[in-house]
């Protein structure tokens, strides 16, 4: 399925190779593949790449298929429509794979591209730290040169497969005279390098998504470094805001939550103010899903909104939920689940109030938030 098609016809034969072949594939678990499910997620990739469904939109010299975004796009929403993950895991596809095309060396494309798209190389992410998740830029970990390597010290967290993955994008601190932004690089971390630790994050529901990872003098080849020194915030950002492709899925996603949230009322008799807050959430909800609609492949400021506004639609509708339920949502249960989980979607993705700033800062104009002057030295 390499040739270039019309989007139309793509998605005709695209549709029937995922109807034939659905059940080979585990549930939709979205972008990025639980531990639980990783042996099935890359048998999934597998298949897709020998299908020629693997890198729909990069070029055909690193693997690909040569197609547009339109048509990657097109691909995540039948995918959504049929219930399976459209790859294995963005960060391999979207952000390692991207920063590698995009800056990598002709040895580090020809190292880790095609790796990539079969699933022989799985990749994590490696940017938050306890002190610095939303203001990334505030990030500690070090990366001091000694010779022809790097030693790296410090402590990423919030790290979405990191016990499973093969490699990870590091950012880190390679100049700490030079400005806020301007002293960081950007790393490709072979994740079984002596001195690396992985511990599984357990989080307020009793599961552990997410890993710890720190690094004790862990020695990295200086040929890991991806684009220039102490460039890696502009490599960085530039990977994180070229994401395309996901809005449609985002709109059947939606769907599927508005039709489980008018569900709620289904044999209950509802007060007249749980009445009023359910039907304000899927007024919500219909907003946000003709703003989807309107938005296509290319990521804008509407990302900001639809990530902002679902986000805390979904925190009062498990809330709601749970009011619903009564005393049952004070026992182990789905209702008390919601309530739990619904506290990380401000977090994850990008948080709440970044959303804010972004919306604030790039679509109504409004003056960039304040950077604190650092204070005397102690």
């Amino acid at each position: 399925m390499n040739e270039v098609i019309e989007v139309d016809e793509f998605r005709s034969r695209a549709d029937s190779w995922l109807q034939a072949n659905r059940q080979h594939a585990p549930r939709d678990y979205g972008a990025i593949c639980p531990p639980d499910l990783i042996d099935a997620g890359v048998g999934w990739q597998k298949l897709l790449f020998e299908a020629g469904l693997a890198g729909i939109h990069w070029p055909k010299e690193f693997g690909g298929q040569g197609l547009t975004n339109i048509h990657q796009a097109a691909w995540i929403e039948l995918c959504a429509l049929s219930g399976v993950p459209p790859f294995l895991n963005m960060v391999g596809l979207l952000l390692a794979g991207g920063a590698i095309m995009r800056y990598g060396t002709a040895q580090q494309q020809s190292q880790h591209l095609l790796s990539t798209l079969d699933a022989t190389r799985v990749w994590c992410q490696l940017f938050s730290e306890p002190g610095a998740g939303s203001d990334l830029g505030s990030l500690s970990t070090i990366a001091e040169r000694d010779g022809e390597r790097y030693i790296i010290n410090g402590q990423k967290v919030w790290c979405s497969g990191g016990r499973y993955s093969d490699w990870g994008i590091l950012m880190a601190r390679t100049n700490r005279d030079a400005g806020k932004h301007d002293g960081i690089s950007f790393f490709l971390f072979p994740m079984d390098l002596p001195g690396v630790e992985i511990r599984p994050l357990k989080q307020i529901t009793g599961e552990a998504e997410f890993d710890e990872v720190f690094f004790t003098d862990v020695s990295l080849p200086a040929d890991q470094l991806l684009g220039p020194l102490d460039g890696g915030w502009g490599v960085g950002m530039a990977v994180l805001t070229s994401e395309r492709g996901h809005i449609g899925a985002s709109v059947i996603g939606l769907e599927r939550r508005l039709e489980s949230m008018a569900s709620l009322a289904s044999g209950r008799s509802l007060t007249a103010m749980q009445r009023h807050d359910l039907t304000g959430l899927l007024s919500r909800g219909k907003a946000f899903k003709a703003m989807g609609q309107r938005q296509g492949p290319d990521a804008s400021t509407a990302s900001s909104l639809m990530k902002l506004g679902i986000t805390e639609m979904m925190f009062d509708s498990a809330t709601l939920a749970a009011d619903l339920a009564g005393a049952e949502a004070m026992l182990e249960g789905p209702s008390s689940y919601g309530v739990l989980a619904a506290t990380g979607g401000r977090i994850a993705g990008g948080t709440s109030q970044v959303q804010r700033n972004i919306i604030g800062e790039r679509l109504l104009g409004l003056p960039r938030e304040p950077r604190p002057r650092p204070g005397p030295p102690s």
